[in-house]
């Protein structure tokens, strides 16, 4: 596909939001989410030469205001106290911090307003018009409540940045969620609210957290019709999960024709992913991106804003799938089918597992699924429900 045009105004493609510190966001050694695939990916990038130093920006802290946006000022600063140890557990576990998803980490309020922040930093390089795409791999918390840590996050930066991008630049945002965990903060955030949009792609709540995100999900007052729900079933491939995706983000966009679009990236819906059911590939992290891409150049000008999110394969699955979210942006796409000999050699001895050694998943990862025509008509049919308002809508018009 051609590229289109951009405005003269518009410095840069795509902006990479990353530094060090990033990484402070850390529960513990045998945490599942390591922020460690933070280093792979920009390594695999960089060793891939899909990226320079000036396409890297740093992520500002998110200030207290800033945070309040979404979240309590009495959560704030349980946050800050507990990252002091000065927090005592009754009252931690009232806002659900020191569970076992969310264990309590020295300095924990400062990691999570950066991770905030350099979603922030994203939105402001965008809608500015200093870039037309901009992505923060750290961030991508869709879990995190008002008042609540849930789910390994603690405060919720999409969230926060749909507020943010409402407030202070009066636009209607697409929210797009492709992690197999539903995307419940966000939803309930603007469950009520017809300016923003959620779409969630995930696996169905049935057998995984959060156990939300049916298809009757579909808003709260004057925002009903605005929340989105595509409930796969465990198992589901790569064909299933595409053909559910493309027609839902396309019909959906159509109907609520945002001003800017952000994609969280969750890469835990491949068949490696420890935590989930679900049987897709890296082709699906191919795709997941590419559409985001054309759909936000026809709608929005190429405002498109990407997080991260989920992701607990960090050695074979994540960097692969998020360096293809960043080579979309960018128009930097692998020389070859092989990754970069250099990136095996620096983390294979890392690794508990053997890496991948090519950007495309080797055939046979996955034991055949008996069931595939059953799972995929379920969930055409889940599909057709989630989308019937649309069509409903269409027919009276």
């Amino acid at each position: 596909m051609a590229k289109p045009s951009k405005q003269s105004a518009v410095e840069k493609d795509a902006v990479f939001i990353y530094s060090d510190d990033l990484l402070n966001y850390r529960f513990s050694e045998d945490h599942p989410f390591n922020q460690k695939r933070l280093q792979l990916t920009l390594d695999l990038l960089k060793f891939s030469g899909a990226i320079t130093e000036s396409d890297i920006v740093p992520p500002r802290l998110a200030t207290d205001e800033e945070l309040n946006l979404i979240h309590d000022s009495s959560y704030i600063e349980a946050v800050k106290m507990a990252g002091k140890g000065e927090l005592s557990k009754e009252k931690a576990e009232n806002f659900g911090l020191g569970t076992e998803d969310t264990p309590i980490f020295k300095d924990m309020h400062e990691a999570s307003a950066r991770l905030v922040g350099g979603t922030l930093t994203a939105v402001d390089l965008v809608m500015e018009g200093k870039a037309l795409h901009a992505l923060n791999l750290g961030g991508g918390l869709h879990h995190g409540f008002r008042g609540k840590a849930s789910g390994f996050c603690i405060y919720n930066d999409s969230s926060v940045a749909i507020r943010y991008m409402q407030e202070k630049y009066n636009a209607r945002v697409l929210y797009v969620d492709t992690d197999a965990h539903h995307g419940d903060g966000v939803q309930w955030s603007f469950y009520d609210d017809p300016t923003s949009c959620t779409l969630s792609l995930h696996e169905t709540g049935r057998y995984l957290f959060p156990g939300t995100g049916a298809v009757n999900e579909r808003g709260h007052g004057k925002g009903y019709g605005c929340a989105f729900n595509i409930p796969l079933d465990a198992f589901t491939e790569d064909e299933s999960f595409l053909e559910a995706y493309e027609r839902a983000f396309r019909e959906v966009i159509e109907f609520f024709k945002p001003d800017v679009i952000l994609t969280q990236n969750g890469a835990d819906a491949h068949c490696l992913d420890p935590l989930t059911h679900l049987s897709s590939t890296m082709r699906i992290y191919e795709e997941i991106p590419k559409l985001a891409h054309e759909l936000a150049h026809e709608y929005c000008g190429g405002k498109w804003i990407a997080v991260g999110g989920g992701g607990y394969d960090i050695w074979r699955v994540v960097p692969r799938a998020w360096s293809r979210v960043w080579m979309e942006m960018n128009g930097r796409y692998p020389e070859s089918g092989d990754l970069p000999e250099e990136w095996l050699t620096k983390w294979q001895p890392a690794s508990p597992v053997p890496l991948i050694k090519t950007w495309q998943d080797p055939d046979g990862i996955y034991q055949k699924i008996p069931r595939k025509k059953e799972i995929s008509e379920k969930n055409a049919q889940t599909l057709e429900k989630a989308l019937y308002p649309l069509q409903k809508s269409k027919n009276q018009g």
